[in-house]
């Protein structure tokens, strides 16, 4: 198949916030995968928390195939599973709780009654104190600790009075003794980073070590990015953006660990601490939910996706809207209209021009600074960076310039990694050796991608001598012509 003109046009998307999507049984024929991809989404997620190595690795060769007929590099997110605590089973099948009771939590195996359940985590146990609660079923049910030992909780039960098979376990303001990669995830790991994956999502992250054991494995193969679910990573925020490239606000975990009403407020907060050190974060969980079985959002979930851009997040996040969903290409298309539409309030420029921050203290911040400076001053058209690393371009992004930020790289890696970033248009393309072909280059690919035309300006940032990382120390104007 070969993309059509309508359809190439269509690729330079007229917003600066990227939609993620995630693949699964509504999204896996390339068809399928192709007509998301025109419809508005810029990153891919396989969600490894569910499918088969086959099944991913067949999406990705189809998400790839578009790469070649849109000569566009694509974006590829592993989102790892993490480690999933959940009880046992009933003997008798669903129990009936009641407020008050006491409930015991343990280590045997025998199928539960309404008194106790089997929970196979002795971590959880070394980590419980009395009145610890703990929820179950995404916190449905409530307990709370009376009295433990190392195979066995003495609980009551505070909230909720249905429980069945295997459900979920959290436990909120506590550190377990867990690596957040389990067998199954390292054997993802391998697996995604083998077939090519550009980015790595790592769930279960608690503390800064977590962090450490992944960056290893992955050993620069691909970026990392950290998900924000659990409570004791709120705590060590500034240290875990130093040590990520990205991160994923993952509301829906942390709604259930934490109150719900504490979740804006760490969403802005996580949104603007990435925003300040310059890394990438997308804002993610239940973002048009309705739409999974409905043609039209609500107009709260509309609202809702309208704060994330708003707050000026890299990334807008689909997850069974379209991976399982009844509506997959509204759902895009509707994310897509509304971040359109915020994007071309003036409250959108006059918010984003609120929160700039103090560049750091570098000839690479200065200039990249200036750049959006000049871009204003004199209307130019784009924004250019030429870069190896991606630095260059982070540093663009971090500024939120009012024009989009053409990304031109000899690094297929960094182009596609690059495709997550606010406001950044990647393209593929050989390393120049000259200024003039520097110039030249920009502004034949800016007017070929409908990003400029003729008579209007770029300003063009790069690194002398060029490919050498993260050396941005050149400033230039050009026009179109």
């Amino acid at each position: 198949m070969t993309a059509n003109p309508a359809e190439i046009r269509s690729l330079n998307r007229g917003r600066q916030t990227k939609i993620v999507a995630t693949m699964g049984p509504a999204s896996s024929s390339p068809g399928m995968i192709r007509d998301l991809f025109i419809a508005g989404v810029d990153v891919f997620r396989l969600n490894f928390s569910h499918g088969s190595h086959e099944d991913h690795h067949e999406r990705l060769k189809a998400i790839r195939a578009l790469e070649q007929e849109f000569d566009r590099p694509v974006t590829i997110m592993a989102d790892l599973q993490g480690p999933k605590l959940r009880i046992g089973t009933f003997g008798d099948g669903p129990i009936a709780l009641e407020e008050g009771q006491r409930f015991r939590l343990d280590l045997n195996d025998t199928p539960g009654d309404q008194t106790r359940c089997c929970l196979p985590h002795p971590e959880v146990f070394e980590a419980l104190s009395a009145g610890q609660r703990i929820l179950l079923d995404d916190g449905r049910v409530r307990l709370e600790v009376k009295s433990h030992g190392a195979d066995f909780a003495e609980t009551m039960v505070i909230a909720g009075t249905k429980l069945s098979d295997r459900k979920g376990l959290n436990l909120p303001n506590a550190i377990l003794p867990v690596s957040p990669l389990t067998s199954k995830d390292r054997d993802d790991l391998r697996f995604a980073l083998d077939i090519g994956v550009d980015w790595v999502a790592l769930s279960f992250v608690q503390r800064p070590e977590d962090v450490a054991e992944a960056r290893r494995l992955i050993g620069g193969r691909a970026s990392l990015l950290v998900k924000m679910e659990k409570p004791s990573a709120i705590y060590h925020l500034d240290e875990l953006i130093v040590l990520t490239d990205a991160m994923m606000v993952a509301r829906g975990d942390l709604g259930v660990e934490m109150p719900v009403e504490d979740v804006p407020g760490l969403q802005k907060r996580i949104v603007r601490h990435c925003r300040r050190a310059g890394k990438p974060v997308i804002v993610a969980t239940q973002m048009l939910e309705s739409m999974v079985g409905a043609p039209m959002p609500t107009r709260a979930e509309a609202s809702d996706v309208a704060t994330a851009v708003f707050d000026g997040a890299d990334g807008i996040m689909l997850s069974a809207e379209t991976a399982a969903g009844d509506y997959p290409i509204e759902a895009v298309s509707t994310m897509d209209r509304i971040a359109r539409r915020v994007e071309g309030d003036p409250l959108y420029r006059t918010i984003l021009d609120h929160e700039h921050y103090d560049p750091e203290e570098t000839a690479a911040d200065a200039i990249t600074a200036a750049a959006r400076q000049v871009a204003h001053t004199i209307r130019a058209a784009a924004i250019v960076t030429y870069t190896t690393s991606g630095s260059t371009t982070l540093r663009a992004a971090r500024e939120r310039p009012e024009v989009h930020i053409l990304c031109l790289t000899s690094s297929l890696e960094t182009a596609r990694r690059l495709g997550m970033v606010w406001g950044v248009h990647t393209v593929h393309t050989e390393d120049v050796a000259s200024f003039d072909e520097m110039v030249k280059k920009a502004v034949d690919i800016a007017k070929r991608d409908g990003l400029a035309d003729e008579g209007q300006r770029l300003v063009i940032t790069a690194g002398v001598p060029f490919g050498t990382p993260g050396n941005t120390n050149v400033l230039r104007i050009a026009w179109v012509d």
